[in-house]
């Protein structure tokens, strides 16, 4: 005897596209029958984990028969004491992607609005759709430049959330701290929510992370993750920094031991490894301009840079270059998930990574010529 039944989901997952992420080395080589393959796909650090992070994982794994502290209390001190501001308005999370829900889950309701920068991170509208409220994009200016004054105009009686990923993902720009002041300045009881996943690459003088808002009072929550400058991308871990009041209300939906004890572990351990950031940041500098230098032989438009990615203009055969690419071994990222077919998105690799994709890119547009 069978029985068909069809059980109806919610209306705003008609909204929600899975996330995609970038494909694994191994399963390239597998459809592929590579014997090398590179992966510049998801951001990833090049030069691998926090050895810090690495040895304590290792001296943790005999206590893993019990639950994480549920409270993550050494992580949250180790947190607060790299950007000085009390344990209570810090918030770690199952990578930063959970808080992003969490964020949503406490302050969004049906029919809110949240806007964000296009293109950006795609977390931002999942968020939004799953707990029924509307995205209002607003889109970048020329040279994907943040457009401050249209973000504030985009601002209505219901709106509840606006995000800022800067550096922005997938374009690499980031927003002035003039821009960031006139923007907290302009509005009211709107939480502004700052991504600074890749602050650790961002190197110009008027870049800020947004603490110094937290500081100051206004309504802005920075987030941050692990899986970036400190590379410990494995074992999921982010947080979030904002007042006592905003981290109360997100600690009501978190579900307990969210963050594994490894998890935990490795990053009380990685904020610590300052050897390890210089060393990141001084290689994703060095090929951050490796890749300006090849682009501007190949005479190839791109975006300067403020995090491990750079996004370059590849044409309009784009997909068919992004395939050439992944069947000679190089996995980037293509920009067609952002409203970019002509664009790939490559993460900054090794010197040696950062020249075997010079190299393929090199020789398939000289076949394209």
């Amino acid at each position: 005897m069978t029985k068909s039944t069809t059980i109806k989901a919610r209306k705003t997952l008609d909204k929600i596209q899975p996330y995609s992420p970038g494909k694994p080395i191994w399963e390239v080589q597998k459809e592929l029958g590579l014997d090398r393959v590179i992966k510049l796909a998801s951001n990833e650090n090049p030069l691998g984990p926090s050895p810090k992070a690495v040895a304590a994982i290792q001296q943790g794994l005999a206590e893993l028969n019990r639950y994480p502290d549920a409270d993550a209390s050494d992580l949250k001190k180790a947190i607060a004491k790299e950007f000085q501001v009390n344990p209570q308005q810090v918030i770690p999370t199952n990578g930063a992607d959970e808080l992003i829900t969490l964020i949503s889950e406490a302050f969004l309701e049906a029919g809110d609005e949240v806007i964000v920068p296009s293109p950006s991170f795609s977390e931002y509208d999942f968020g939004a759709h799953i707990m029924g409220a509307t995205v209002m994009p607003v889109e970048f200016s020329k040279g994907f430049e943040f457009d401050v004054d249209a973000m504030i105009a985009a601002v209505t009686d219901k709106t509840k959330i606006i995000y800022v990923c800067t550096p922005n993902n997938p374009t690499g720009t980031y927003m002035s701290k003039a821009d960031l002041d006139k923007l907290v300045e302009a509005i009211d009881d709107v939480l502004v929510v700052i991504d600074a996943a890749y602050s650790h690459f961002a190197d110009a003088v008027d870049y800020t992370n947004g603490i110094e808002y937290i500081n100051a009072g206004y309504p802005v929550l920075t987030l941050q993750t692990f899986s970036k400058i400190y590379g410990i991308a494995g074992v999921r871990v982010g947080f979030g920094i904002a007042s006592e009041s905003i981290i109360q209300s997100i600690l009501k939906v978190k579900e307990p031991f969210n963050v594994n004890t490894l998890a935990q572990i490795a990053a009380t351990a990685a904020i610590e490894d300052t050897e390890h950031v210089t060393t990141s940041q001084n290689a994703n500098k060095a090929g951050r301009e490796q890749l300006y230098k090849a682009f501007n032989e190949l005479g190839l438009p791109y975006i300067e840079s403020m995090a491990n990615f750079v996004l370059v203009q590849i044409g309009e055969n784009g997909e068919k270059l992004y395939k050439e690419l992944m069947a000679k071994g190089v996995i980037v990222r293509h920009g067609k998930i952002w409203g970019l077919p002509d664009y790939v998105r490559v993460s900054v690799g090794t010197q040696e990574e950062n020249q075997f994709f010079i190299d393929t890119l090199t020789s398939l547009v000289a076949k394209q010529a």
